[in-house]
């Protein structure tokens, strides 16, 4: 239920405030930042839910610090810690292809990796507070940031035909 009440404001943030605004821009912004919304709003659920039902407990239980030795599960071979590698770089390729496409012409790769790690250190230091049983690591903020690059090299590759795609879209929109 907690997750419904998170997903809800979701909803209602995209529909009454995003939505027109976007849609004033034109039907390839509108697509663009409906999939990069939609992408955040996944993150968060990953992250950081349920959020709003949690903010009255916010400091009900201790504050983990950061982990600050990368790796360290890893090389201890702690746990299922490669696949959380793995994972924690999945999460963020579509970050490094969608940033870009959002911002067009603006988006440089620093500006890229430079947000996705914004994005990261945000969850690593929010993800304590909010729920006492999640941890922060700065191994989380690595491999995400590795998967922003990722992505945004795939963004690079893919550039042509994801311009081409969304000129089509704006052509049909006509």
């Amino acid at each position: 239920m907690s997750i419904v009440i998170d997903f809800s404001a979701l909803l209602l943030l995209y529909v009454c405030v995003l939505f027109p605004k976007w849609r004033r821009t034109g039907r390839e912004c509108l697509l663009v930042h409906t999939l990069f919304y939609i992408y955040l709003s996944l993150v968060l659920y990953v992250t950081l839910m349920p959020i709003i039902t949690s903010l009255p407990f916010l400091f009900n239980h201790p504050y983990t610090p950061m982990n600050l030795a990368p790796f360290i599960d890893v090389t201890a071979g702690r746990g299922d810690s490669i696949k959380q590698v793995v994972l924690n770089i999945i999460m963020t390729v579509p970050f490094g292809y969608l940033f870009p496409l959002t911002r067009r012409k603006e988006a440089s790769f620093a500006k890229t990796v430079f947000y996705c790690f914004l994005m990261s250190f945000s969850i690593e230091l929010l993800q304590p507070l909010i729920n006492g049983i999640r941890a922060s690591d700065i191994t989380d903020i690595i491999t995400n940031v590795l998967g922003g690059i990722i992505g945004y090299g795939l963004y690079r590759i893919f550039q042509p035909i994801s311009d081409w795609l969304l000129t089509y879209v704006n052509k049909t929109s006509k």
